[in-house]
């Protein structure tokens, strides 16, 4: 437990409304958020404007009986009614719980029944899905649609019509720094997610950190291409652009072929990706208008190849940071230096806030060169998560005497810079998403003629890793790869869905019986 005075010597006595009621009235007229819509239609807000909106939509939920410590979920893609959610919550102190708008019913059950949530804010065409786990899920009572939606009852209304005519004004006096902000679920090495716990606490430090390792300024707009129900672009961009009273472009999805067209248009000066979309920009045919931009930099995560590094480098004029971080650590324990040498094959050095160290399996720490897992010294609640909602077995896993156990495998070479090498956990790495093998391979085996599946990540030149699945029959029972694929898309989203499913007679096993994964693997390539 974080102790006041741990607390107040971090993050002082800020919360995520007074530092919004402070941008509102410090700077009522400076541009916060702009945000293209699917026609690419831009509409923007002052920081005075979103706060007055937040306002009104914390005012609205009051109304419904949302209550301090309530949790609600967020189902929406990229839009200005997930921030104004998002921050509305804070104000009220109830807690928002994200999830992955393409995520079908069967999938959204666990999050959404565990963290007990009350109420969902979701869109038009994902109502059918939200409904469905609304008849499943015991706490989840109403459903707020954004769009152009009509009330249809008393637990199914519109967003926009409830918020409309509420006041501008909001008293957020009860709030404290060690409040629960948010739960967002990361995948574990189990078939089920684990609920990480953010306090306001560790939106206030992250935003301070990573800002500091970015050296953003007022100045500065964030070019947000990522999904918001994901930590990245909730802690990389929206939480240093509100600490230092800068502003976000916020896209409606990700598009590769107009990425330095919205970047010139918005006049984005940093942006925070990931090596899938990094490559998508890479693909693209070259452009005379490649360098028509004024990013001074692009934060990012996960290796890509010299070449890559070299061709956005010259042709794009991108300059690049690897960084490391993960929705656990709040914010970036690891980090190449803004003003000296960046080795952006590595994932950096500490950054200021953090220790680490790399240990063996035994907690020791291993020689400069030798592999070990990273671990992270922080305050849980403050520098690090407060915890993994209702799991205390997972938290007592993954926090040991204040250090956390990433689960990462990394090495340090001569100069101090630290290179990811491998994860020491159960989970697949796609389009810079940890997927966990267990939780698809739960799902397999549920189906009737299944006796066994195991599934690997295997390299990808695009995705990172592509999900491949193996799995064993029951006697006397048959399936084709065709219909596998089609049982997993009804149970779980796209991104988790193996590009192949090869049907064996056995897996090849330990003397326990469990299951050899690296030959699976070898099995796969020789193929």
């Amino acid at each position: 437990m974080v102790s006041d005075l741990q607390l107040h010597s971090i993050v002082g006595n800020r919360t995520l409304p007074k530092l919004l009621d402070h941008r509102s009235e410090s700077s009522p007229d400076r541009t916060f958020l702009i945000f293209e819509d699917m026609d690419r239609k831009p509409s923007t807000w002052s920081y005075k404007e979103f706060n007055e909106k937040v306002n009104q939509v914390a005012n609205a939920l009051m109304k419904l009986n949302v209550k301090k410590g309530d949790k609600v979920n967020i189902h929406l893609n990229n839009c200005p009614e997930f921030l104004f959610g998002w921050f509305a919550l804070s104000k009220i102190g109830a807690v928002m719980v994200p999830t992955n708008p393409i995520s079908p019913p069967d999938e959204l059950i666990y999050p959404i029944n565990h963290s007990e949530s009350v109420l969902t804010i979701t869109q038009l065409d994902l109502i059918e899905a939200v409904k469905t786990v609304r008849s499943k899920c015991r706490f989840l009572k109403t459903i707020l649609v954004i769009g152009d939606f009509r009330n249809e009852d008393q637990s199914t209304l519109s967003f926009e019509q409830i918020t409309r005519n509420e006041p501008k004004s909001y008293n957020s006096d009860d709030i404290t720094p060690d409040d629960e902000a948010a739960i967002l679920f990361t995948s574990g090495t189990t078939s089920l997610p684990k609920g990480v716990i953010v306090t306001h606490a560790n939106y206030i430090f992250l935003g301070e950190q990573i800002s500091k390792n970015v050296g953003l300024t007022s100045d500065d707009r964030w070019h947000l291409h990522l999904q918001l129900f994901h930590g990245n672009a909730q802690y990389y961009s929206t939480m240093t652009a509100l600490t230092v009273g800068a502003s976000i472009a916020l896209m409606s999805k990700f598009s590769a072929s107009r990425f330095v067209e919205q970047l010139s248009r918005y006049k984005c000066t940093v942006s925070s990706s990931l090596s899938t979309p990094m490559r998508m920009i890479l693909a693209q045919k070259p452009k005379d208008s490649d360098k028509s931009h004024n990013l001074r930099l692009m934060i990012f995560a996960q290796n890509l190849t010299d070449d890559q590094y070299k061709e956005l480098a010259t042709r794009f004029k991108i300059p690049l940071l690897q960084i490391f971080g993960m929705t656990e650590t709040m914010g970036q324990p690891l980090v190449n230096p803004l003003d000296g040498l960046r080795k952006n094959s590595s994932i950096g050095f500490p950054a200021f806030g953090y220790q680490c160290r790399v240990v063996d399996e035994s907690g020791n720490e291993v020689p400069q060169g030798q592999a070990g897992q990273l671990i992270v010294k922080g305050i849980p609640g403050v520098t690090i998560l407060k915890s993994y909602y209702r799991n205390d077995e997972a938290t007592k896993n993954a926090i040991k005497n204040g250090w956390l156990y990433t689960g990462d495998i990394v090495k340090i070479d001569s100069d101090g810079y630290y290179y990811f090498v491998d994860r020491a956990n159960d989970l697949i790495r796609r389009s810079g998403e940890n997927i966990s093998a267990g939780e698809i391979e739960s799902v397999i085996k549920l189906h009737e003629a299944i006796g066994d599946a195991a599934v690997v990540g295997i390299s990808d030149s695009m995705y990172d890793e592509a999900i491949i699945g193996f799995v064993t029959l029951k006697p006397n029972q048959s399936v084709t790869e065709e219909e596998l694929k089609e049982y997993c898309s009804k149970k779980m989203s796209k991104s988790k869905i193996p590009e192949k499913i090869e049907i064996l007679n056995d897996f090849p096993r330990t003397n326990t019986g469990k299951t050899q994964k690296n030959k699976l693997r070898e099995m796969f390539s020789k193929n």
